[in-house]
Protein backbone atom coordinates (compact mmCIF):
# COMPACT_ATOMS: atom_id res chain seq x y z
CA UNK A 1 0.00 0.00 0.00
CA UNK A 2 1.00 3.51 -0.19
CA UNK A 3 2.56 5.15 2.82
CA UNK A 4 -0.33 7.84 3.56
CA UNK A 5 0.18 11.47 3.94
CA UNK A 6 -0.46 11.63 7.54
CA UNK A 7 3.05 9.87 8.24
CA UNK A 8 4.84 12.42 5.71
CA UNK A 9 3.38 15.35 8.24
CA UNK A 10 5.26 13.74 11.02
CA UNK A 11 8.21 14.39 8.70
CA UNK A 12 7.44 17.81 8.39
CA UNK A 13 9.35 20.39 10.71
CA UNK A 14 7.10 21.26 13.80
CA UNK A 15 6.27 24.45 14.65
CA UNK A 16 5.08 26.56 17.92
CA UNK A 17 3.64 30.22 17.94
CA UNK A 18 5.15 32.44 15.04
CA UNK A 19 7.59 32.45 12.73
CA UNK A 20 11.18 33.33 13.78
CA UNK A 21 11.28 35.97 11.64
CA UNK A 22 13.41 39.10 11.42
CA UNK A 23 11.97 41.87 13.36
CA UNK A 24 11.86 44.62 10.91
CA UNK A 25 9.95 41.90 8.52
CA UNK A 26 7.54 41.02 11.09
CA UNK A 27 6.89 45.11 11.81
CA UNK A 28 6.45 45.57 8.19
CA UNK A 29 4.11 42.33 8.07
CA UNK A 30 1.73 43.80 10.35
CA UNK A 31 1.02 46.89 8.39
CA UNK A 32 -0.05 44.15 5.73
CA UNK A 33 -3.20 43.03 8.07
CA UNK A 34 -4.80 46.32 7.90
CA UNK A 35 -8.27 46.96 6.08
CA UNK A 36 -7.55 47.57 2.17
CA UNK A 37 -7.59 51.46 2.51
CA UNK A 38 -5.40 51.63 4.96
CA UNK A 39 -2.61 48.56 4.85
CA UNK A 40 0.46 48.47 3.17
CA UNK A 41 1.98 46.29 0.34
CA UNK A 42 3.69 43.53 1.20
CA UNK A 43 7.67 44.52 2.33
CA UNK A 44 10.16 44.13 -0.85
CA UNK A 45 12.51 41.61 0.87
CA UNK A 46 9.07 39.49 0.78
CA UNK A 47 9.72 39.37 -2.95
CA UNK A 48 13.42 38.95 -3.44
CA UNK A 49 15.00 37.30 -0.16
CA UNK A 50 15.61 33.44 -0.30
CA UNK A 51 15.50 32.78 3.14
CA UNK A 52 12.31 34.30 3.26
CA UNK A 53 10.89 32.27 0.43
CA UNK A 54 12.49 29.26 2.31
CA UNK A 55 9.41 30.51 5.29
CA UNK A 56 6.57 30.76 2.32
CA UNK A 57 7.54 27.42 1.36
CA UNK A 58 7.56 26.13 4.88
CA UNK A 59 4.71 28.21 6.50
CA UNK A 60 2.40 28.22 2.96
CA UNK A 61 3.18 25.41 0.26
CA UNK A 62 3.71 22.70 2.90
CA UNK A 63 0.85 23.34 5.03
CA UNK A 64 -1.83 24.37 2.57
CA UNK A 65 -3.92 23.18 -0.29
CA UNK A 66 -1.51 24.14 -3.69
CA UNK A 67 -3.81 24.70 -6.95
CA UNK A 68 -2.49 22.10 -10.09
CA UNK A 69 -4.88 23.56 -12.31
CA UNK A 70 -7.37 22.04 -14.67
CA UNK A 71 -8.72 18.49 -13.63
CA UNK A 72 -10.25 17.28 -16.69
CA UNK A 73 -6.83 17.33 -17.91
CA UNK A 74 -6.01 14.11 -16.58
CA UNK A 75 -9.29 12.45 -18.26
CA UNK A 76 -8.62 8.52 -17.45
CA UNK A 77 -7.14 5.78 -15.69
CA UNK A 78 -3.58 6.47 -15.60
CA UNK A 79 -3.86 9.88 -17.03
CA UNK A 80 -0.94 11.49 -15.11
CA UNK A 81 1.37 14.74 -15.14
CA UNK A 82 4.30 15.51 -12.76
CA UNK A 83 4.55 18.39 -10.39
CA UNK A 84 6.54 20.70 -8.38
CA UNK A 85 5.12 20.96 -4.92
CA UNK A 86 7.44 23.04 -2.49
CA UNK A 87 10.75 21.35 -3.80
CA UNK A 88 8.95 17.93 -3.95
CA UNK A 89 8.25 16.32 -7.49
CA UNK A 90 4.60 14.85 -7.48
CA UNK A 91 2.52 12.71 -9.80
CA UNK A 92 -0.85 13.57 -9.50
CA UNK A 93 -2.50 10.85 -11.82
CA UNK A 94 -6.38 9.29 -12.31
CA UNK A 95 -6.41 6.06 -10.61
CA UNK A 96 -8.45 2.95 -12.67
CA UNK A 97 -11.84 4.16 -9.71
CA UNK A 98 -11.10 7.48 -11.57
CA UNK A 99 -9.96 9.06 -8.34
CA UNK A 100 -7.72 11.68 -8.43
CA UNK A 101 -4.41 10.77 -6.48
CA UNK A 102 -1.01 12.23 -6.08
CA UNK A 103 2.34 10.42 -4.67
CA UNK A 104 5.84 11.08 -4.40
CA UNK A 105 7.63 11.10 -7.86
CA UNK A 106 10.77 8.67 -6.19
CA UNK A 107 11.14 5.31 -5.95
CA UNK A 108 10.81 2.90 -2.99
CA UNK A 109 13.81 1.04 -3.74
CA UNK A 110 16.75 3.38 -4.06
CA UNK A 111 15.07 6.51 -4.60
CA UNK A 112 15.18 6.98 -8.62
CA UNK A 113 13.09 9.47 -9.99
CA UNK A 114 9.46 7.57 -11.74
CA UNK A 115 8.17 9.67 -14.42
CA UNK A 116 8.89 13.52 -16.35
CA UNK A 117 6.45 15.38 -17.74
CA UNK A 118 2.81 14.26 -18.66
CA UNK A 119 1.10 11.27 -20.75
CA UNK A 120 -0.79 8.51 -19.58
CA UNK A 121 0.18 5.07 -18.27
CA UNK A 122 -0.93 1.41 -17.08
CA UNK A 123 1.53 1.20 -14.09
CA UNK A 124 4.53 3.04 -12.69
CA UNK A 125 8.02 1.16 -13.82
CA UNK A 126 11.02 2.68 -12.30
CA UNK A 127 13.12 3.24 -14.86
CA UNK A 128 16.28 2.31 -12.93
CA UNK A 129 15.61 -0.80 -11.31
CA UNK A 130 11.80 -1.86 -12.45
CA UNK A 131 10.32 -1.60 -9.33
CA UNK A 132 6.36 -1.18 -11.05
CA UNK A 133 3.39 0.55 -8.99
CA UNK A 134 -0.12 -0.04 -9.62
CA UNK A 135 -2.09 3.20 -10.17
CA UNK A 136 -3.32 3.27 -6.55
CA UNK A 137 0.52 3.54 -5.40
CA UNK A 138 0.73 -0.43 -4.34
CA UNK A 139 4.21 -2.25 -4.95
CA UNK A 140 2.88 -4.97 -7.70
CA UNK A 141 6.53 -5.91 -8.85
CA UNK A 142 10.07 -5.90 -7.38
CA UNK A 143 12.35 -8.07 -9.44
CA UNK A 144 15.08 -10.31 -7.81
CA UNK A 145 14.08 -9.30 -4.26
CA UNK A 146 13.32 -12.80 -3.32
CA UNK A 147 16.13 -13.54 -1.04
CA UNK A 148 15.57 -9.85 0.87
CA UNK A 149 14.63 -11.21 4.42
CA UNK A 150 11.24 -9.69 5.44
CA UNK A 151 10.96 -7.73 2.16
CA UNK A 152 6.86 -7.01 2.31
CA UNK A 153 5.54 -5.21 -1.38
CA UNK A 154 2.85 -4.15 0.99
CA UNK A 155 5.16 -2.24 3.18
CA UNK A 156 7.11 -0.52 0.06
CA UNK A 157 4.20 1.04 -1.82
CA UNK A 158 4.53 4.79 -3.15
CA UNK A 159 4.65 7.83 -0.47
CA UNK A 160 1.44 9.46 -1.20
CA UNK A 161 0.12 13.04 -0.20
CA UNK A 162 -3.58 14.12 -0.71
CA UNK A 163 -5.24 15.08 -3.69
CA UNK A 164 -9.23 16.82 -4.15
CA UNK A 165 -11.01 18.04 -6.64
CA UNK A 166 -13.16 20.97 -6.43
CA UNK A 167 -15.19 22.90 -9.02
CA UNK A 168 -13.22 21.25 -11.96
CA UNK A 169 -9.85 22.66 -10.27
CA UNK A 170 -7.45 20.18 -8.92
CA UNK A 171 -5.51 20.51 -5.75
CA UNK A 172 -2.68 18.94 -3.67
CA UNK A 173 -1.73 19.11 -0.03
CA UNK A 174 1.75 18.12 1.21
CA UNK A 175 -0.01 17.79 5.27
CA UNK A 176 -2.08 15.59 6.50
CA UNK A 177 -3.18 17.25 9.39
CA UNK A 178 -4.53 20.37 7.36
CA UNK A 179 -8.47 21.10 6.89
CA UNK A 180 -10.04 19.30 4.21
CA UNK A 181 -9.93 21.41 0.31
CA UNK A 182 -14.24 22.47 1.10
CA UNK A 183 -12.43 24.01 4.53
CA UNK A 184 -9.60 26.41 2.49
CA UNK A 185 -12.44 27.39 -0.26
CA UNK A 186 -15.20 28.73 2.39
CA UNK A 187 -18.20 30.32 0.02
CA UNK A 188 -16.26 30.20 -3.12
CA UNK A 189 -19.35 27.93 -4.36
CA UNK A 190 -22.13 30.84 -3.71
CA UNK A 191 -19.68 33.77 -5.49
CA UNK A 192 -19.01 31.59 -8.48
CA UNK A 193 -22.27 29.57 -8.58
CA UNK A 194 -23.91 31.42 -12.15
CA UNK A 195 -20.34 29.67 -13.72
CA UNK A 196 -20.42 26.17 -14.72
CA UNK A 197 -16.74 25.57 -13.15
CA UNK A 198 -16.51 22.32 -12.65
CA UNK A 199 -18.17 21.37 -16.45
CA UNK A 200 -15.74 23.43 -18.89
CA UNK A 201 -13.39 22.11 -21.04
CA UNK A 202 -9.79 22.65 -20.84
CA UNK A 203 -8.15 23.45 -24.59
CA UNK A 204 -4.84 24.48 -24.21
CA UNK A 205 -2.63 24.20 -21.48
CA UNK A 206 1.11 25.77 -21.75
CA UNK A 207 4.31 26.79 -19.95
CA UNK A 208 6.85 28.70 -19.15
CA UNK A 209 8.57 31.34 -16.92
CA UNK A 210 9.14 34.51 -15.86
CA UNK A 211 11.98 36.58 -13.90
CA UNK A 212 9.74 37.39 -11.23
CA UNK A 213 8.51 36.64 -8.18
CA UNK A 214 5.53 34.25 -7.73
CA UNK A 215 3.16 36.76 -5.87
CA UNK A 216 4.08 39.19 -8.02
CA UNK A 217 2.84 37.45 -11.36
CA UNK A 218 -0.66 36.78 -9.63
CA UNK A 219 -0.72 40.04 -8.17
CA UNK A 220 -0.99 41.43 -11.89
CA UNK A 221 -3.42 39.49 -12.63
CA UNK A 222 -5.64 40.16 -10.16
CA UNK A 223 -5.49 44.22 -10.52
CA UNK A 224 -7.28 46.76 -12.37
CA UNK A 225 -4.67 49.89 -11.37
CA UNK A 226 -2.59 48.76 -14.41
CA UNK A 227 -4.73 48.33 -17.50
CA UNK A 228 -4.48 51.88 -19.23
CA UNK A 229 -0.80 51.77 -18.34
CA UNK A 230 0.63 48.65 -19.95
CA UNK A 231 -2.40 47.74 -21.61
CA UNK A 232 -3.23 50.81 -23.73
CA UNK A 233 -4.10 49.46 -26.87
CA UNK A 234 -5.22 45.87 -26.05
CA UNK A 235 -7.37 45.17 -23.30
CA UNK A 236 -7.70 48.12 -21.19
CA UNK A 237 -11.08 49.54 -23.04
CA UNK A 238 -12.39 46.40 -22.68
CA UNK A 239 -12.70 46.72 -18.62
CA UNK A 240 -14.72 49.03 -16.53
CA UNK A 241 -14.02 49.74 -13.73
CA UNK A 242 -14.45 46.91 -10.69
CA UNK A 243 -17.02 46.79 -7.80
CA UNK A 244 -15.92 46.38 -4.73
CA UNK A 245 -14.46 43.41 -3.95
CA UNK A 246 -16.20 40.21 -2.37
CA UNK A 247 -16.68 39.12 1.19
CA UNK A 248 -14.38 35.70 1.23
CA UNK A 249 -15.22 33.60 4.02
CA UNK A 250 -11.93 31.30 2.92
CA UNK A 251 -8.35 31.46 1.02
CA UNK A 252 -9.61 33.16 -1.94
CA UNK A 253 -10.21 36.22 -3.07
CA UNK A 254 -12.68 37.68 -5.91
CA UNK A 255 -13.38 40.77 -7.56
CA UNK A 256 -16.09 41.11 -9.98
CA UNK A 257 -15.93 44.05 -13.06
CA UNK A 258 -18.71 45.25 -16.27
CA UNK A 259 -16.77 44.82 -19.36
CA UNK A 260 -17.18 46.11 -23.12
CA UNK A 261 -17.79 43.04 -24.87
CA UNK A 262 -15.86 39.84 -23.42
CA UNK A 263 -12.70 39.88 -21.08
CA UNK A 264 -11.53 36.84 -23.14
CA UNK A 265 -11.00 39.05 -26.63
CA UNK A 266 -8.89 41.44 -28.01
CA UNK A 267 -10.55 45.08 -28.22
CA UNK A 268 -10.29 44.18 -31.87
CA UNK A 269 -11.56 41.18 -31.65
CA UNK A 270 -14.82 41.65 -30.23
CA UNK A 271 -16.60 39.99 -33.35
CA UNK A 272 -14.61 36.78 -33.33
CA UNK A 273 -16.94 36.23 -29.57
CA UNK A 274 -17.96 32.73 -28.97
CA UNK A 275 -21.41 31.54 -27.60
CA UNK A 276 -22.29 32.78 -23.60
CA UNK A 277 -22.17 29.91 -21.25
CA UNK A 278 -25.46 28.74 -20.78
CA UNK A 279 -27.50 29.81 -17.68
CA UNK A 280 -25.43 32.71 -16.67
CA UNK A 281 -27.59 35.05 -15.96
CA UNK A 282 -27.92 38.93 -17.02
CA UNK A 283 -25.49 40.18 -13.98
CA UNK A 284 -22.55 37.31 -15.47
CA UNK A 285 -22.96 37.48 -18.91
CA UNK A 286 -21.87 41.91 -18.33
CA UNK A 287 -18.75 41.56 -16.88
CA UNK A 288 -15.67 38.84 -15.36
CA UNK A 289 -14.94 37.67 -11.90
CA UNK A 290 -11.19 37.20 -11.11
CA UNK A 291 -10.67 34.96 -8.19
CA UNK A 292 -7.21 34.04 -6.44
CA UNK A 293 -7.39 31.12 -4.74
CA UNK A 294 -4.56 30.92 -2.16
CA UNK A 295 -1.90 30.95 -2.62
CA UNK A 296 -0.87 29.92 -6.26
CA UNK A 297 -3.16 29.91 -8.56
CA UNK A 298 -5.65 32.81 -10.14
CA UNK A 299 -8.88 32.84 -13.13
CA UNK A 300 -11.09 34.89 -14.61
CA UNK A 301 -14.68 33.83 -15.40
CA UNK A 302 -15.80 35.52 -18.20
CA UNK A 303 -19.39 35.00 -20.39
CA UNK A 304 -17.75 32.44 -22.90
CA UNK A 305 -14.68 31.84 -21.21
CA UNK A 306 -12.28 30.89 -18.37
CA UNK A 307 -8.43 31.60 -18.11
CA UNK A 308 -6.60 30.12 -15.51
CA UNK A 309 -2.51 30.37 -14.04
CA UNK A 310 -0.85 28.64 -11.52
CA UNK A 311 2.10 30.45 -10.56
CA UNK A 312 4.78 28.48 -8.18
CA UNK A 313 8.32 29.41 -7.01
CA UNK A 314 11.63 28.67 -8.92
CA UNK A 315 13.49 31.29 -6.70
CA UNK A 316 12.75 34.68 -5.32
CA UNK A 317 13.22 36.28 -8.69
CA UNK A 318 11.46 33.30 -10.94
CA UNK A 319 8.56 32.24 -11.14
CA UNK A 320 7.23 28.76 -13.24
CA UNK A 321 3.49 29.50 -14.96
CA UNK A 322 0.86 27.49 -16.31
CA UNK A 323 -1.90 28.89 -18.40
CA UNK A 324 -4.53 26.89 -19.16
CA UNK A 325 -7.72 28.31 -21.94
CA UNK A 326 -11.28 26.73 -21.52
CA UNK A 327 -14.86 26.63 -22.70
CA UNK A 328 -17.93 24.64 -22.32
CA UNK A 329 -17.96 21.62 -23.94
CA UNK A 330 -20.62 21.83 -26.36
CA UNK A 331 -18.76 25.37 -27.37
CA UNK A 332 -15.17 23.22 -27.65
CA UNK A 333 -17.16 20.75 -30.27
CA UNK A 334 -18.44 22.94 -32.85
CA UNK A 335 -16.86 22.67 -36.19
CA UNK A 336 -15.08 25.66 -36.53
CA UNK A 337 -14.04 25.91 -33.34
CA UNK A 338 -10.27 25.81 -33.14
CA UNK A 339 -10.29 29.10 -35.43
CA UNK A 340 -12.70 30.86 -33.50
CA UNK A 341 -10.81 29.70 -30.05
CA UNK A 342 -7.52 31.15 -31.92
CA UNK A 343 -8.31 34.84 -31.14
CA UNK A 344 -8.76 34.14 -27.51
CA UNK A 345 -5.41 32.44 -27.23
CA UNK A 346 -4.15 35.30 -29.11
CA UNK A 347 -5.67 37.71 -26.34
CA UNK A 348 -4.59 35.69 -23.55
CA UNK A 349 -0.83 35.55 -25.01
CA UNK A 350 -0.68 39.22 -26.07
CA UNK A 351 -1.60 40.35 -22.53
CA UNK A 352 1.26 38.31 -21.26
CA UNK A 353 3.88 40.07 -23.81
CA UNK A 354 3.13 43.29 -22.03
CA UNK A 355 2.42 42.05 -18.39
CA UNK A 356 5.81 40.45 -18.47
CA UNK A 357 8.24 43.01 -19.25
CA UNK A 358 6.42 45.38 -16.54
CA UNK A 359 7.00 42.68 -14.06
CA UNK A 360 10.42 42.19 -14.75
CA UNK A 361 11.02 45.60 -14.36
CA UNK A 362 9.38 45.80 -11.33
CA UNK A 363 11.20 42.78 -10.10
CA UNK A 364 14.29 45.21 -10.40
CA UNK A 365 12.77 47.76 -8.43
CA UNK A 366 11.60 45.07 -5.64
CA UNK A 367 14.98 43.99 -5.54
CA UNK A 368 16.74 47.65 -4.88
CA UNK A 369 18.11 48.34 -1.33
CA UNK A 370 16.22 51.30 -1.80
CA UNK A 371 12.95 49.41 -2.18
CA UNK A 372 9.52 50.39 0.37
CA UNK A 373 6.55 49.31 1.48
CA UNK A 374 3.51 50.98 -0.60
CA UNK A 375 0.21 51.91 -0.34
CA UNK A 376 -2.96 50.10 -2.28
CA UNK A 377 -5.79 51.28 -4.17
CA UNK A 378 -8.73 49.79 -2.07
CA UNK A 379 -10.76 49.29 -5.31
CA UNK A 380 -8.33 48.89 -7.94
CA UNK A 381 -5.89 46.38 -6.11
CA UNK A 382 -8.99 44.72 -3.55
CA UNK A 383 -7.92 41.48 -4.34
CA UNK A 384 -4.50 41.85 -3.97
CA UNK A 385 -4.67 44.03 -0.89
CA UNK A 386 -7.08 40.19 0.57
CA UNK A 387 -4.05 38.15 -0.61
CA UNK A 388 -0.97 40.53 1.77
CA UNK A 389 -3.50 39.70 4.25
CA UNK A 390 -4.02 36.67 4.31
CA UNK A 391 -0.08 36.16 3.77
CA UNK A 392 1.08 37.99 6.17
CA UNK A 393 -0.95 36.25 8.65
CA UNK A 394 0.48 32.93 7.48
CA UNK A 395 4.22 34.25 7.54
CA UNK A 396 3.38 35.53 11.18
CA UNK A 397 1.92 32.09 11.67
CA UNK A 398 -1.59 32.63 12.37
CA UNK A 399 -3.37 29.45 11.51
CA UNK A 400 -6.62 30.45 10.16
CA UNK A 401 -7.82 29.79 6.21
Amino acid sequence: MAICAERHAELLTERKGALPLDADVRAALELCRAPADEAFSLPPACYSDEPLLNWEIDAIFRRKWIGAGRADRLAGPGDYETLEVAGTSVILLRDRKQRLRAFANVCRHRCAKLLTGSGSCRSIRCPFHAWSYALDGSLIAAPKMEDAKGFDKAGHGLVEFRAAEAHGFAFVCLDGQAPDIESQLGNFADIHAPWPLKDLASTRRRHFQVACNWKAFLEVFNEYYHLPIVHPNSIAGVYDSPEPGDVAEGAFASQYGDTEGTGGLLEADQAQALPVMPGLGARAEAGVRYSWVYPNMTFAAGRDALWVYEANPLDAGHCAVTQTTCFPCEVAGLPDFEVRAAAYYHRMDAALEEDIPALENQQRGLSSPDARQGRFSPLLESNVAAFTHWYADQMLGLRHP
